[in-house]
């Protein structure tokens, strides 16, 4: 069974399309996969400041996200999950991670979010790993290990994550040919929970907040879902849909959904 969840609160986010768009691929997920979303967090207007500030504001809202997968995964469940933010992941992966330290973390995404707090203006959303790893204090926990993480697709990575890549902290499967050949090699089998943003596929195929040439397209995206699909699942957590582009036309979630289908079948 997989349980689905919407989170519909804050996570660092400059504009509302990810609250938003959140709630309607939750919609869409809950039509296919027949189950009723639990709604998780309150959507709010986006808030001015650094990372410190995007925290303590989100962190209640944040709190409950993590109760609420912890809740699912000890019924012996997998949990679906829609967040508008990676940021929110802060709040799910050390609840994850508790769990199933064995667990690989399958991160699709542009960024490699491994830095660490540099100063007031650093952005929460690229510091999720580090944070639910311990590498600085979220207060939401910090059980991940760094080593557990393979990051996939990511190309738009900053000089500190990729030295963290070259001392084998955290795998890296790049984007391109053999994707899929690449990262069931990289898996070897082992149990995964699943994140993907949906900046890790090709600029112009979704509406996200980052647009990054040079990424997946929807049947790599697809043939890497069926490869992990083959291994046992822990669960599957989907972020940065915005569901309309800026100029407020929409951004439909057609072929996210097609390409993920694999993960939808193996978590049902």
């Amino acid at each position: 069974m997989m349980p689905l969840t919407i989170y519909a609160g804050l996570a660092a986010d400059r504009n509302a399309r990810g609250m938003r768009g959140a709630r309607i691929l939750g919609e869409a997920l809950s039509a296919i996969v027949g189950k009723t979303a639990r709604v998780v967090g309150a959507a709010a207007a986006p808030v001015p400041g650094g990372w410190a500030e995007q925290l303590a504001t989100a962190r209640a809202d944040l709190g409950l996200l993590k109760q609420a997968i912890g809740e699912v995964l000890d019924a012996g469940l997998r949990p679906l999950s829609v967040m508008g933010r990676c940021a929110a992941s802060v709040a799910t992966l050390p609840a994850v991670a508790r769990r199933h330290p064995e667990a690989v973390v399958v991160w699709f995404d542009a960024h490699g979010d491994c830095n660490v707090p540099r100063g007031a203006d650093s952005y929460l959303g690229g510091m999720v790993l580090t944070g639910a790893a311990g590498l600085w204090d979220t207060g939401l926990g910090a059980d991940l290990a760094l080593a557990q993480v393979i990051l996939v697709g990511s190309r738009d990575l900053d000089p500190p994550e990729m030295d963290r890549i070259a001392r084998g902290e955290l795998g890296h499967v790049r984007a391109g040919a053999g994707l899929a050949a690449r990262l069931a090699a990289a898996v070897h089998g082992r149990p995964v929970y699943v994140h993907i943003d949906c900046d890790v596929l090709d600029a112009g195929l979704l509406a996200t907040e980052y647009q990054v040439p040079d990424g997946l397209s929807f049947a790599q995206l697809r043939e890497a879902c069926a490869v992990l699909a083959a291994c046992p699942l822990i669960g599957l957590e989907i972020t940065e849909y915005e569901g309309a582009w800026p100029d407020g036309q929409p951004s439909g979630a057609d072929g996210l959904l097609e390409a993920i289908a694999p993960l939808l079948a193996a978590l049902a």
